[in-house]
């Protein structure tokens, strides 16, 4: 798995992860919050499939 998620990418979608899985943990949105686990994923591994398959990169040159 080559990098293609970014600095400020991989922050937000670390943020936002960890956000959707504390409002499902608390019953504040429905189950659909716990999909933040793959939000957080891509996050900590700076790997997005989806980003593959569309060809889009974040990732600076030298980070790759």
């Amino acid at each position: 798995m080559k990098k293609n998620v970014g600095g400020i990418d991989r922050g937000l979608r670390i943020l936002a992860g960890l956000v959707l899985i504390a409002l499902a943990a608390t019953g504040q949105v429905g189950a659909w919050g716990w999909l933040g686990l793959i939000v957080l994923a891509t996050g900590l591994f700076s790997f997005c499939g989806a980003y593959t398959l569309f060809g889009i990169n974040t990732c600076s040159i030298k980070a790759r």
